[in-house]
């Protein structure tokens, strides 16, 4: 039970594609922001979605070994598209949502301070709801890519 298990090509493949993808946040945020990062390894959000490539890769190594006509390779179909459609509807407007109310609070926090003529403009009991939770298009499309193509390698390697 535990070889079939390791054998599993599909979710190995998914393991796999979603380290990687996680791990090329570091680069990428380098890349864009000059600075490292290294806690894009656990985070949502970025380039590529992690969530998307492992959801793709999943369907497209159900597409190599058990046929692209396959029950399987249907419902990982599916379920990539709901993934990918989440990350770029649902979690994405969830996170723009927490920018607007991290800088209400910010606000409301100042003005507080301001009537209360106090120099220190802090609070130190909120924390701020995370802001980066879905995706912007082309990181679900690059994410979408690089599924496939993770899964295409793997293929290669493994069998």
């Amino acid at each position: 039970m535990l070889e079939s298990l390791f054998s599993n090509f599909p979710l190995w493949t998914s393991v796999i594609t979603i380290f990687f993808a996680q791990l090329l946040k570091v680069p990428w945020n380098y890349f864009t922001n000059h600075t490292w990062d290294w806690r894009w390894l656990a985070n949502s959000g970025g380039m590529p979605s992690g969530h998307t490539s492992a959801a793709t890769s999943l369907a497209t190594s159900i597409g190599l070994t058990s046929g692209w006509e396959s029950p399987s390779f249907a419902i990982a179909t599916i379920f990539s598209i709901v993934v990918m459609y989440d990350a770029t509807g649902v979690r994405r407007h969830a996170g723009m949502q927490a920018q607007v109310i991290n800088q209400l609070a910010d606000d409301f926090t100042r003005l507080l301070i301001q009537l209360r003529h106090q120099k220190e403009a802090q609070d130190p009991q909120r924390t701020p709801l995370k802001e980066i939770l879905g995706h912007q298009p082309i990181e679900v499309f690059t994410g979408l890519w690089f599924g496939i193509a993770m899964a295409l390698i793997c293929y290669y390697i493994w069998w």
